[in-house]
């Protein structure tokens, strides 16, 4: 079913301006998107950071009406979307679920306590005609003894006391099947901290104990199941194990980066048909980055990723040449900042608010969409062939 469009001119009420443009500028996303819907046989999987979605918290104001249509509509591209940054007000939330549509459905965690996890939900946007749930979900939390370097604990009677060894933000694991592939899917937001020192280290660090964690376990799986299988006089087939795929913002630096190796490290691997893919943008705000990812570390032999990439929003919506459409947005958006300076917790961008007009509007357009895109793959999900094929030979 498509996107709830109904009731559009109605939401828009007396801004007819804002209808036309939200109108126009969705048909030129459904356009470039047609190239990326799934093929039969197979699923969409995406990530995707929508920054700081929506607790209007930097000052920039919450997102419009047209950025709803417009995230409900990349999104609706996919099957299955690991979204990040998700607050902890979920009304913005269920309003994009609403243009969705009633074929769509979410799970998401419980807002991250503590500084370094900034009150940030992660969750799974999907679409139940060709995603199922197959009712498992938790969170990752390390085994006893195991913690992330430059989170330690430390004694309780030393007052700075900060981390407990575990993840900044908890990784939220669920169990998904479409079509003949079941998979657990897990999406992070890995720690950013500093681009060196002991910031950096924290942020390898909890991608190695990640992939190592989950490297573990399927291991596991696959040494019990086989176990199970023949000592019933089966025969163990590899597609009957668990398969695992880790996405989201990893915050890798470059594929030649420590960050990189060690996510693909204990098996895991990106597919080819995304490796490399970066944001590269004349944005300045923009700047080049490999921070989001999927890596795979699947047993069954019938796995094959047919495509992948990822997708440039702002080709399509809040161009620069659309910059005088938003000047009321983007004056009281300045008025906000400057009025609250001081309340404002990211110095960084309290400080845009007398930036050149374009870099600023470059700037607030990131918190109306994100200052990351969608990075997908494809995936092929009927084996069916492969199946008749296996009992014609046996």
């Amino acid at each position: 079913m498509p996107n709830n469009y109904a009731g559009m001119r109605r939401r828009f009420g007396d801004d007819e301006a804002g209808l036309h443009r939200c109108a126009e500028r969705l048909i030129a996303l459904r356009g470039a998107l047609s190239t990326v819907r799934r093929h039969e046989g197979s699923l969409m999987l995406a990530t995707f950071n929508i920054r700081d979605f929506d607790s209007n918290k930097f000052g920039f104001g919450p997102r419009k009406l047209e950025s709803m249509y417009y995230l409900a509509e990349i999104i609706s591209a996919f099957d299955l979307v690991a979204v990040q940054e998700i607050s902890r007000d979920l009304t913005p939330l269920v309003t994009l679920m609403g243009i969705l549509g009633p074929d769509w459905d979410y799970i998401v965690t419980d807002a991250t306590e503590g500084k370094g996890g900034n009150g940030e939900r992660m969750g799974f946007l999907y679409n139940r005609s060709g995603v199922y749930f197959r009712k498992i979900a938790g969170e990752v939390v390390l085994p006893e003894g195991q913690t992330i370097v430059g989170n330690n604990p430390v004694p309780e009677t030393k007052k700075t006391a900060k981390g407990n060894g575990q993840f900044a933000r908890t990784p939220f694991l669920v169990a998904f099947a479409s079509g003949w592939f079941r998979f657990n899917l897990c999406t992070v937001h890995i720690y950013y901290g500093s681009e060196s020192g002991a910031g950096l280290r924290q942020r390898i660090e909890e991608i190695r104990r990640l992939v190592a964690f989950f490297a573990r376990r399927q291991d596991s799986e696959t040494r019990q199941r086989k176990k199970a299988v023949t000592d019933s006089g089966g025969k163990f087939a590899p597609g009957q194990t668990e398969n695992y795929i880790l996405l989201g913002d990893f915050n890798v630096v470059s594929p030649e980066h420590e960050t990189m190796q060690a996510l693909e490290d204990q098996g895991f691997t990106v597919p080819d048909a995304i490796k490399g893919d970066q944001i590269n943008s004349n944005d300045p705000t923009l700047r080049p980055h490999f921070y989001d990812q999927i890596a795979v570390r699947v047993a069954d032999p019938r796995f094959e990723v047919l495509d992948g990439g990822m997708f440039d929003v702002y080709k399509y919506v809040y161009r620069d040449e659309d910059i005088a459409a938003y000047e009321t947005d983007l004056a009281q958006a300045q008025a906000d900042i400057v009025k609250n300076r001081n309340k404002t917790p990211d110095t960084e961008e309290s400080g845009t608010a007398g930036a050149d007009p374009l870099a600023f509007y470059h700037r607030w357009r990131t918190w109306q969409m994100s200052d990351h895109y969608p990075l997908w793959v494809e995936i092929k999900t009927d084996f069916t062939d492969e199946y008749l094929e296996g009992l014609a030979e046996s």
